[in-house]
């Protein structure tokens, strides 16, 4: 039995909940009290003013802000008004106007709330009142929230809930009506003052709507720094995962995946790693609810409408302590009013592994064996061959070497590897009325591996709705529940049995490609274990993965609520709720036939169940107050709280020596228990923030973002911590002295400095954890069986966030009535208090303790460019972004230089990464490979042995061992061997720049998508090669480019000899190499049936589609794939080991709707 438990103090303000929700509470009732002394603000009419020779438009602003009123005058009209000297309190509107106007030749006149203004002499214009409904030009549904302007005024109102307004205009005058993702329109008042207006939509529009951290705004109003993916891009490249996406699209986003297998999940990093031991991956925040780490595979792709990434901290501020690493943005569909509405989208596909390793053929190995050990050879291949000498033979025959030349090769790979079909399917309802809408989606997915027993399924569903209550208050709810399924493990996991261990891509190219005169190819298919095999290498491949059980179930549950109260038309008070809960089951079970449960395995056929469970609960509040003052002025505050709580159970129990292998994962209670172990812990989440956008005649904008959040995961005196930014813009193009420049349509200027925090540590890893151990803390006393209980780690109350100072400075350019947009930003991020495990004096009793020491810095710039190449029959557009990044580590621990990481592999691990100062964040460190010794290189004595002459450093091995052909180092500090403190580094994980390039075409009723992913300058370490170039195992199969190995007659520098004398495994320079690539990522070709077609089908928006991914790959790299890492981490980027190998895939699709 294993437990752990924390030991934590009371009176911390998490461990009393219900005082916390007292003050949400009364925070709410202040909140409701000052907005209705707001209001009863706004509706007093009583004016203080006192100024001193001002301008009468000043002085209209100062009215307009303590009233309801609004002003109304031709610019000519106040060319010579009088400056006003006035004081006044508690004056009435009127008051205040007779003496403004006294002694002017203009005069005045109030309808309604406006202030008409006209020259004394002018008879001032006669208004009739103007009553009209706003319809949507594709259902007729009315449409609320329009704009209805009075062209050339300042008059202006908002279309009610049912789309009707009223307004007062003048016969003649022309009336302007505008709608987000529609057409403008104008229309000129007559004789007949009752209008009905349809306005067609403009998917342009919709486009220039950006999501941002609580909220959305106008694209040419954006003040920071982000990327946007819409989700057509989805639709037109059908991905299973949203999250591959990004890859290519956005600026400053570098998307990995550390193994291609079905359901695998992507690393993201926003701008570079910014923790070095912590979790570099963006915060998601999906339809509002923020979640760190979420499992995307439980959402559909094509139920996202868009993908917004905030990269600076004048966009990620408002997260607070989980914005440093960038936020990300998941806007799902929703509901539309209208007709029911029912989509389809369903596709049919294969993939194949676009590269596997060449392995040599059956001479070739049977020729290294003999290389190796002439006395294997002899037994097993070539027992009739004169020329090697040995033992008698292991079968009787007359088989030499020779005779591998025709046999027939047994490729392993070919017996493991499969070409995958997957099949995906989506359906939904959608529709509504201009007050209720709804959305009703389901989707499956059945994918199968490109390796045997490996599979991922998906079942999900979604429910949307959204209620309008009354005039002053709407209803939201969205819920996602998905369920999956994963079969199978990934190649490079590690299983072990007693003290050898082998990954299941490493059992397929060490297995022997030759059979052995004692058995035949069909023999060895079905055998466990090979007879003529050695170590763990004897082990049948294929019967281990076809007799392993490995499954895990995932519920996934996320629903959120909300509530939007209008408490005047400009301020909303916003309250949601959320919950996301997931459940993980996970089993496995080893049978008799398996590496790890079979002949050598102390535990015997053996598995275990693992169950996960994590709730995460969270309450937004926020009031959002907006106002545009005399049509130039743009405020827009926001303020709010919120709270979140996330608890975390898990339970394992394993069982060996199960007597019945059929029963499998439910025979494990026949078994005989040896580790059950049990968890939970718990941590919250409380914040404050507030922000303010401002903008004057939309040219010059300000932002200003304060957050506070406190955090249970750290002591008390320290959960709290504070991130401000701010942020300002020009928008030069808006300039009068702009308008001349014709090719220039757009420019504007960005600045923003901020910053964000990182809490993401073990909860409360600030105390010390108690473990129980029934095997590590257990003893007898007298014949009583005692459980114990130890400290297992040193408590830090002195732990704090981890903080990250953001710059971003950034410009926007747009030419040729923005057919060429471009986007450059330079980007500088420090984050200092790093969480990192440090090194102590061992006195203390440990090695090490969690402490905020070092600081790391991320720099570089992003370019992204936009252009529209043709717009005629033939459209055809482009998008190219790059990155170029450049971290360094800035300090460490006082006094430390570098910290080395640890990755494991075959049967040892290996120390290959560092971090040193003044470095980037990682390099990796070996020896500096100088080829292979030669003849020339050694002493030949009179009895025929070589002796490495003593002016020349040994490579680790014994000098009387080594022999020509060996591999060879060089001796960095010259002290005559090769020893770890001959180590260098050898090789930079991080490349100098990333991007894409993506070209969409549209002709008549035909579309193309193209996209282009590239990396360069990144280093790989390519761990296959140290155990597959040059292993001296007299039984393991080796990649193909080994049979140019050293030989008398071939006597290369690029492998070392069959069997040489080294240290291994030994990371050296020649097994690093260039990670850059250039990828054909997406080509997707679709065609839309012409509508007849489709009204004869009784269908609309009918598509079919062919989409292709991964089709190629240039690139240096001798492994499957350049851009997977099986060990990710900051600290341990560019490892391949056995990495599941990314695939091509096929897709064939149809989409309707009717």
């Amino acid at each position: 039995m294993y437990k752990k438990y924390f030991a934590y103090k009371r009176g911390m303000p998490y461990g009393n909940l219900p005082k916390f929700f007292l003050a949400m509470k009364l925070l709410s009732v202040l909140i409701f009290l000052g907005a209705f002394q707001l209001n009863a603000a706004v509706h007093a009419q009583y004016i203080n003013i006192d100024v001193k020779n001002t301008s009468l438009k000043e002085v209209f602003s100062m009215l307009t802000r303590q009233s309801n009123y609004e002003f109304m005058y031709d610019s000519q009209t106040l060319q010579n008004a009088r400056p006003v000297t006035l004081k006044v309190v508690n004056a009435t509107l009127k008051e205040v106007l007779n003496k403004c106007f006294a002694n002017q030749a203009i005069t005045y006149q109030i309808k309604e709330n406006t202030i008409i203004v006209a020259k004394a002499d002018d008879q001032p214009q006669v208004w009739m009142q103007v009553n009209g409904i706003v319809l949507s030009g594709e259902d007729g549904l009315p449409l609320p929230g329009v704009i209805v302007r009075v062209k050339g005024t300042n008059k202006s109102i908002v279309t009610n809930n049912s789309g009707q307004f009223t307004i007062n205009a003048e016969i003649g005058d022309v009336l302007v009506l505008s709608f987000i993702g529609y057409k403008t329109q104008e229309i000129v008042i007559k004789d007949d003052v009752a209008l009905k207006v349809r306005l067609i939509s403009s998917p342009t529009d919709l486009d220039n709507v950006i999501v941002t951290g609580y909220g959305t705004t106008q694209k040419s109003d954006v003040i920071s720094s982000l990327g946007v993916i819409k989700g057509e891009d989805l639709q037109k490249a059908p991905v299973k995962s949203f999250e591959e996406a990004l890859a290519g699209r956005v600026s400053g986003v570098q998307v990995t995946s550390s193994e291609g297998g079905p359901g695998a999940t992507t690393n993201i990093v926003i701008r570079g790693n910014n923790s070095l031991s912590q979790d570099n991956s963006p915060l998601w925040v999906i339809d509002g609810f923020p979640i760190e780490n979420p499992n995307n595979n439980t959402i559909n792709p094509a139920d996202v409408e868009t993908i917004t990434v905030l990269k600076d901290a004048a966009s990620t501020a408002i997260y607070g302590s989980r914005g440093a690493n960038g936020v990300i943005l998941v806007t799902t569909k929703t509901g539309k009013s209208g007709n029911p509405v029912v989509s389809f989208d369903g596709s049919y596909g294969f993939q194949r592994s676009l590269k596997l390793m060449e392995l040599l053929k059956p001479y070739e190995y049977v020729q290294l064996v003999i290389e190796r050990n002439g006395v294997v050879a002899k037994e097993r291949y070539t027992p009739g061959d004169p020329e090697l000498d040995g033992r008698p033979a292991y079968v009787p025959g007359g088989r030499t070497i020779d005779y591998y030349k025709t046999q027939p090769y047994t490729n392993w790979q070919d017996k493991l590897f499969q070409t995958a079909p997957f099949q995906n399917y989506s359906l939904s309802l959608s529709g509504g009325t201009d007050k209720s809408k709804y959305l009703i989606s389901g989707s499956t997915t059945d994918q199968d591996g490109t390796i045997l027993q490996t599979n991922f399924k998906r079942y999900q569903g979604r429910f949307v709705f959204s209620q309008e209550v009354n005039k002053k208050t709407d209803f939201n709810l969205n819920v996602n529940y998905a369920r999956t399924r994963t079969t199978g493990t990934s190649p490079s996991n590690i299983p072990t049995n007693g003290s050898a261990s082998l990954s299941l891509l490493y059992g397929i190219w060490g297995y022997r490609p030759a059979v052995s005169p004692s058995s035949s190819v069909e023999d060895q298919l079905n055998l466990p274990i090979d007879p003529d095999g050695q170590n763990a290498y004897s082990f049948n491949p294929i019967v281990q993965n076809n007799n392993t059980t490995i499954n895990a179930h995932l519920n996934n549950l996320v629903a959120n609520a909300g509530i939007d109260y209008k408490i005047l038309p400009e301020l909303t008070f916003r309250v949601t709720g959320g919950i996301n809960y997931t459940q993980r089951l996970s089993n496995a079970f080893y049978s008799a036939l398996t590496y790890q449960g079979g002949p050598g395995s102390v535990l015997g056929p053996n598995g275990f169940i693992d169950n996960y469970a994590l709730t995460n609960l969270v309450n937004e509040n926020t009031l959002n107050y907006k106002k545009v003052f005399n049509t130039e002025h743009t405020l827009n505050l926001l303020g709010g709280f919120s709270i979140q709580g996330t608890k975390l159970t898990t339970s394992r129990a394993l069982a060996s020596k199960v007597p019945n292998d059929v029963l499998g994962v439910s025979g494990l209670d026949e078994g005989t228990p040896y580790a059950i172990s049990s968890g939970s812990t718990q941590n919250f989440l409380s914040s404050y923030f507030s922000r303010i956008n401002y903008n004057y005649k939309s040219k010059y904008y300000f932002s200003g973002v304060i957050r506070a959040d406190g955090s249970s995961k750290f002591a008390p005196g320290n959960q709290w911590g504070y991130f401000p930014s701010a942020a300002v813009s020009w928008n030069i193009g808006r300039e009068d002295f702009m308008k001349n420049i014709s090719s220039v349509s757009a420019l504007k200027f960005r600045a923003s400095y901020g910053t964000s925090g990182n809490n993401r540590i073990a909860d409360y890893a600030y105390l010390s954890p108690i473990n129980q151990s029934d095997i590590s803390s257990t003893y007898t006393f007298g014949n009583t069986y005692i459980k114990g209980s130890y400290q297992s780690g040193l408590a830090n109350e002195a732990l704090k966030w981890e903080t990250t100072a953001i710059t971003d400075l950034g410009l926007d350019f747009g030419f040729l009535k923005n057919r060429i947009e471009l986007t450059v930003d330079y980007y500088r991020k420090i984050t200092s208090d790093l969480l990192l495990q440090a090194t102590i004096p061992g006195h203390i009793g440990y090695t090490s303790a969690i402490q905020n020491i070092g600081s790391v810095r991320n720099s570089g710039w992003e370019f992204s460019l936009n252009t529209v190449n043709s717009d005629k029959a033939l459209k055809w557009s482009s998008n190219f972004n790059i990155s170029f990044n450049r971290n360094e580590v800035l300090a460490l621990s006082s006094g430390q230089r570098g910290l080395i990481s640890q990755v494991s592999y075959n049967i040892n691990p290996a120390f290959p990464y560092v971090a040193i100062v003044g470095g980037p964040i990682s390099q990796i460190i070996g020896f500096k490979w100088l080829g292979n010794y030669q003849y020339e290189d050694f002493d030949l004595l009179p009895n025929g042995a070589y002796v490495l002459k003593g002016n020349l450093p040994a490579n680790g091995s014994a000098r009387t061992a080594m022999q020509p052909g060996d591999i060879k180092y060089e001796d960095i500090n010259q002290d005559g061997t090769i020893t770890d403190a001959d180590k260098v580094v050898i090789g930079n994980p991080n490349p100098l720049f990333t991007g894409g390039f993506s070209n969409n075409f549209n002709f008549k009723n035909f579309d193309l998508s193209i996209l282009l992913t590239f990396s360069y300058g990144n280093d790989i370490l390519n761990a296959n090669r140290l155990i597959f170039e040059g292993m001296p195992d007299s039984y393991t199969n080796q990649f193909a480019s080994y049979a140019n190995r050293w030989t008398p007659e071939n006597q290369t520098n690029l492998y070392p000899r069959a069997g040489g004398a080294t240290t291994i495994p030994a990371v050296s320079s020649r097994v690093i190499e260039d990670g850059s690539f250039l990828r054909l990522q997406t080509v997707s070709l679709g065609y839309n049936l012409p509508q007849k077609i489709s009204e004869s089908l009784k269908v609309k928006n009918a598509r079919i589609y062919a989409s292709a991914q991964n089709l190629a790959v240039w690139s240096k790299y001798q492994g499957s794939d350049p851009e997977v890492s099986t060990r990710p981490g900051a600290l341990t980027q560019g490892f391949d080991y056995a990495a599941y190998p990314r695939s091509f895939t096929m897709t064939f699709g149809l989409n309707f709707s009717f």
